[in-house]
């Protein structure tokens, strides 16, 4: 009797946890369209990219703190020839000149299939000398990819001064 009540009590831990994970993936999937059209009324051009790179991932919405040593983590979506196969998981620790917090989307393209597959093996982190570039009018039209990656931000709100060294990483779950 005790051994069936716990099977039962465990079965139902699982179907809830699996109905969170999934109310919480299709907020993050709506809040990731969202994004993607705020970016394009932003820089209507870079639907050129959305349409030319082998892949993207949008992290609708990322957050960013420090004072001194500081993190960012955003969830979101991975599309591949314009399909959503998956998740994406950014974390970022930066050391160095740093206060405030900042809340903020990002838009990450990869060029071709093998930084496309670093990404899905979970290999590609991003340091220093892949920057971001704010998303503005025209701004996509002279984006250029480093290491097969280009990637854009847009602030939502906060304030952030910063002068540090870090990189983001990237964990990916397929759908």
């Amino acid at each position: 009797m005790k051994k069936s009540t716990l099977t039962l009590f465990l079965t139902l831990l699982g179907i809830m946890a699996y109905a969170q994970s999934d109310k919480k993936d299709k907020q993050i999937e709506a809040d990731s369209q969202n994004a993607k059209e705020a970016f394009l009324k932003d820089d209507p051009s870079m639907q050129n990219l959305f349409d030319s790179s082998y892949g993207y991932i949008i992290l609708p919405n990322v957050g960013k703190g420090g004072l001194g040593i500081g993190g960012a983590a955003g969830s979101g979506v991975a599309f591949q020839g314009g399909n959503h196969i998956g998740y994406a998981k950014m974390t970022q620790v930066t050391i160095g000149f740093q206060a405030g917090g900042q809340a903020y989307s990002e838009v990450v393209f990869f060029e071709d299939e093998e930084a496309f597959d670093r990404f899905k093996a979970n290999n590609i982190e991003m340091s220093a000398q892949v920057s971001a570039v704010a998303a503005a009018s025209g701004a996509s039209a002279n984006a250029k990819y480093v290491d097969g990656v280009a990637v854009f931000t847009r602030t939502k709100g906060g304030l952030m001064y910063e002068a540090s060294v870090g990189g983001q990483q990237f964990k990916f779950r397929e759908k």
